[in-house]
């Protein structure tokens, strides 16, 4: 089924009665205790605790210690599929998502075939329908291969469901081709995300340049690779009145290159991703690949900047770039292995805790932050109040957990936090009105809400 742009298998409209939770969304002004009835899929009533009564046959959910926020919305995750499922795959990824309070994601081009035709977005569009436990979208590639020579049809992708486009993991190299795919985008509709790197600056770097790279001997990344190309491409954004959107950002220069841009008044934005926020190139000292990534993982003036981004509005949204891959192509020298980290399943976490629990952003920031992408792309963000879907993730913020003591619900075990301890377990996520996730994947069964009446 499709659900604006959206699709997955979907299942029966829930039936329940979540009770006592305190509901917290910033966009409809909830903060504070309360029921919520979820009637046919749709959030049907809004009651004091207690008020509130569960039709014959529905569930009960007993919630009360609880916090109940609006769904969150990742707009950049890799799902590998087709070609790389070995890796992820549309069942595996979407279940991760779930399992992370996420009730709708974005999945990139990137794949084997890349996603540049619109018969191999027309077969993801079906896979989704068989087999995505939540609602995922898919953005096309700009540029046929991700070659960056050659622009895919794009009027022709946007028809079959692409809900933009992107050649991520690798730049538009050329600003002339970048500046046609604006003036097609401008027919064709959709937002271009750009992952920002000048490879002539980047080269063989493998991580952030700088003290810790020179230490260890290894090829940097200058954050001068990603911030020139965030200030040239929207300045070419601004001249063809274009919609672009920057994708993990990662640095002090690019944070302000962003701000100056909007201010200019250019239709641009960004993301960051919980690795930028809460890690710094410290953590590759250990030269333990799952903190392999690109951008790479930079200074503390460089993540301080990033949250400080996320609190005045520069940066519009978190999204986790969610990068699987297999352990055997991970476990090799630092030097030789892939980059990317998975995120989806401790996206909530770990930025509550690194960044809510010490004071550095408020909870109501990080909830709107985690859902704000939806609106980039012109999709419906999750919102609790009469009438809309249901799209909730249900949490226990006291409840500490350690990433990948119990495995994982992704596929792959990449995650650049295994190990760490972390408070705010997701217990339950209903993704446009049906039940995605129960518990989670470090919880224990008899830790999850009780419940009581029908099984919706």
């Amino acid at each position: 089924m499709s659900v604006r742009g959206l699709f997955f298998a979907g299942g029966r409209p829930a039936e329940l009665l979540i009770r006592g939770a305190h509901v917290l969304d910033p966009r409809s002004g909830l903060d504070g205790p309360a029921d919520v009835l979820v009637r046919g899929g749709e959030i049907a009533e809004l009651g004091a605790p207690g008020s509130l009564t569960a039709p014959e046959g529905a569930e009960t959910v007993a919630a009360e210690g609880l916090h109940l926020f609006p769904g969150f919305v990742d707009p950049h995750v890799h799902f590998r599929t087709p070609g790389q499922e070995h890796r992820e795959d549309l069942a595996s990824g979407t279940a991760s998502a779930a399992a992370g309070g996420f009730t709708a994601v974005i999945a990139m081009p990137n794949t084997s075939p890349t996603v540049d035709d619109a018969p191999v977005l027309r077969s993801l569009r079906d896979a989704a329908e068989q087999q995505a436990r939540v609602p995922v979208g898919f953005l096309a590639a700009i540029t046929r291969g991700l070659g960056g020579s050659e622009l895919t049809e794009m009027a022709e992708l946007r028809d079959a469901g692409a809900l933009g486009f992107t050649d991520d993991g690798k730049p538009v190299v050329a600003a002339g081709m970048l500046r046609r795919a604006l003036q097609y985008q401008r027919l064709s509709g959709g937002v271009i995300s750009l992952h920002e790197e000048d490879p002539s600056l980047s080269g063989e770097g493998v991580m952030h340049e700088g003290e810790i790279s020179a230490r260890l001997g290894l090829a940097g990344i200058p954050s001068i690779s990603e911030s020139t190309m965030v200030a040239r491409d929207s300045a070419i954004a601004a001249y063809e009145e274009g919609r672009v959107h920057f994708q993990h950002l990662s640095c002090v220069e690019s944070v302000e290159a962003l701000a100056a841009w909007k201010a200019a008044g250019a239709r641009v934005s960004g993301e960051a991703s919980p690795h930028h926020l809460t890690l710094t190139d410290e953590a590759v000292r250990s030269l333990d690949s799952r903190f392999k990534m690109n951008p790479p993982l930079r200074t503390e003036s460089d993540r301080r900047a990033l949250i400080a981004g996320l609190k005045d509005g520069t940066i519009d949204c978190i999204a986790t770039d969610h990068a699987p891959h297999a352990r055997h192509e991970k476990e090799v020298p630092f030097e030789q292995a892939p980059m990317g980290v998975t995120g989806l399943e401790t996206a909530f976490a770990s930025v509550y805790t690194e960044l809510v629990r010490p004071g550095l952003l408020p909870l109501a920031l990080v909830v709107e932050k985690l859902s704000a992408g939806a609106a980039l792309y012109d999709l419906c963000t999750p919102k609790i109040e009469v009438g809309q879907p249901a799209n909730l993730a249900l949490v226990d913020l006291d409840e500490e957990w350690v990433v990948g003591a119990e495995g994982y619900v992704s596929r792959s075990e990449n995650s650049c936090f295994h190990g760490r301890n972390f408070r705010g377990a997701v217990r339950l996520t209903i993704a446009a009105g049906t039940i995605a996730h129960r518990a989670s994947a470090h919880g224990a069964t008899a830790s999850s809400p009780t419940t009581t009446g029908a099984t919706a």
